[in-house]
């Protein structure tokens, strides 16, 4: 066995989160000794295997603002119209006839499709180039965790070659599923989120505009034939189908289901992915007949979500980032916001303990923030999957669930406070309340749901919501500190104004709603409505055999 090496930080693991941490770390401090072990062999397959292509602000704005990768995006991968929302009509015949939510044009804080594969051999070429020592087709066998300051030993092995060891100050796990530190401390930690998937690529693109030959219909996006630059999802009760194009020219698409409703053993090959889909989504499946020689690829997974106990550790100097820590689900495309937010944390910690720092503690304060994230996150998909095809909570709930997220974890990390302890101290007690409002909206969509109330078919431009547009644009604003609180303070006071319209406009509907969790906020008369102006008209409730009959 070759003598050991000496490392800074050891990775286990060289897809995006492991890449990406190599990469941030090389850019905080360019002396900072990096070895990243992974286990394929480089370069990997384009559009091919892994998911998580499709970017909403926080992961985009991470590898393209922070990482200053935009040159890459602009010119090998798609950009993305924002995520875009089919609901059930009914029949799920014809796309037209579905009421859609999404982008007319591209929001401020772009997002883009990722092709993973060509994205991470882009990264392989750029760690080295940097400095690390990425070794691809490298097996880890054995990590052992040195006690106090000692350092950590990690034992692997190359493709036919002897085994070797190195030696680190911090050992990081990004190894996705295969979670080799997570495994090895028990730190696996289910919840209630039952939901499964299966996914395949074709090897072309896939437009949804070409699904119809409606006019008027193509003229509702000011991006005339650009739908397909979204994330599509076609939506029904417990559950909803992808379609991600890619810059390599495949098309990603993919089925998501609650479990309890939609069991992983009835799509769990192509064969029964087809026949799930002529019978949940008949308009999809059309589009998809006759392309068996188009597959590239499929993969699934049964019970896909899971939590941690622990991702930071800064008295033994370990971490878990990306897929290694915790999963939620692909519904909001939060992957690689986990991702950026999760190097974030292990880089400040990093480079706090080159720096002689403690990290102890405040490894465990990012360990809190962390699933504080996690568990509101959490809130939006747990016991809510049998709501995804209703058109009108489902559209009301998207807005929320937007607004939450740019309000509050992608404020923090466009503007460089999300590992500022004494921010997060600042603001306990109005944040603190912004969770348990989230909490009661999200029952407030379950209950709203049972009352069965439709709506006929509508388009929903969530851009063109005025206050969502300017939730999105003050993401790429230069802010310092007092601006930003003045500003955080400003947005909560106007989630809660948005709680408010939300729960006036349920009441109309349910006017026996139990109002008790939304402790402070006064119901707000659609009529009132500020926020929500423009839309709560297009959601009026209409007889359910109206449904169809236009807006």
């Amino acid at each position: 066995m070759a003598s050991a090496a000496t490392y800074d930080v050891i990775i286990l693991g060289g897809g995006l989160a492991g890449l990406t941490l190599a990469l941030q770390l090389k850019q905080r401090d360019a002396t900072v000794k990096v070895l990243v072990l992974e286990k394929k062999q480089h370069p990997v397959d384009e559009a091919a295997h892994k998911v998580g292509e499709s970017s909403v602000e926080i992961g985009a704005g991470y590898f393209t603002r922070f990482l200053g990768l935009l040159p890459h995006f602009q010119e090998r991968q798609l950009p993305k119209l924002g995520l875009r929302y089919f609901f059930d009509d009914g029949e799920r015949q014809d796309l037209t006839k579905r009421t859609e939510l999404g982008g007319n044009v591209f929001f401020p804080a772009p997002s883009f499709q990722i092709d993973r594969g060509r994205f991470e051999n882009f990264l392989g070429e750029e760690v080295l180039r940097q400095g690390v020592d990425f070794r691809s087709a490298t097996s880890v066998k054995q990590v052992d965790i040195g006690e106090g300051q000692a350092p950590h030993t990690v034992t692997f092995q190359s493709k036919d070659g002897q085994p070797e060891t190195a030696t680190c100050r911090w050992v990081v796990d990004g190894a996705g599923r295969a979670a080799f530190l997570k495994r090895k401390f028990g730190l696996l930690k289910k919840h209630g989120h039952q939901a499964s998937s299966v996914w395949w690529r074709y090897d072309r693109h896939v437009k949804v505009d070409d699904w119809s030959d409606d006019a008027a219909w193509a003229k509702q996006n000011d991006n005339l034939g650009k739908r397909w630059l979204s994330t599509t999802h076609f939506m029904g009760r417990g559950y909803w189908v992808w379609f991600i194009p890619l810059g390599s020219g495949s098309h990603s698409v993919g089925i998501v289901t609650d479990e309890t409703i939609h069991p992983f053993a009835t799509m769990s090959t192509y064969e029964k992915s087809m026949e799930w889909l002529r019978k949940n989504e008949p308009q999809v499946a059309r589009h998809c007949e006759g392309r068996e020689a188009q597959v590239q690829d499929f993969l699934g997974y049964k019970d896909f979500s899971y939590s941690c106990k622990q991702v930071y550790d800064g008295d033994r100097r370990w971490a878990l980032i990306g897929e290694a820590g915790a999963f939620l689900d692909p519904f909001y495309s939060p992957g690689s916001d986990y991702i950026g937010m999760g190097n974030t944390f292990v880089t400040e910690l990093v480079m706090k303990d080159r720096a002689g720092e403690p990290t102890g503690t405040i490894a465990s304060y990012y360990d809190k923030i962390y699933f504080t994230f996690f568990e509101n996150h959490l809130s939006l998909y747990e016991g809510q999957m049998h709501l995804w095809g209703d058109a009108k909570v489902m559209s009301l709930k998207i807005i929320w669930d937007f607004a939450y997220y740019w309000v509050i974890p992608a404020a923090f990390f466009f503007h460089g406070q999300l590992t500022s302890v004494m921010t997060f101290a600042r603001h306990r007690d109005v944040l603190d309340r912004a969770g348990v409002l989230n909490r009661a909206v999200q029952m407030l969509f379950r209950v709203w749901h049972k009352s069965g109330v439709q709506v006929a078919t509508t388009f929903i431009d969530i851009p063109g919501i005025p206050f969502m547009y300017d939730l999105n644009q003050a993401l790429h604003e230069d802010m310092d500190l007092a601006t930003f609180s003045a500003r955080l303070v400003n947005d909560l006071t106007k989630l809660e104004r948005l709680a408010g319209e939300l729960l006036g406009a349920a009441l109309v509907d349910v006017p026996e709603l139990d109002t008790s969790a939304f402790v402070g906020v006064t119901p707000i008369a659609p009529e009132n409505a500020e926020l929500l102006a423009t839309v709560l008209p297009r959601l009026r409730a209409v007889r359910r055999d109206a449904v169809g009959a236009g807006a």
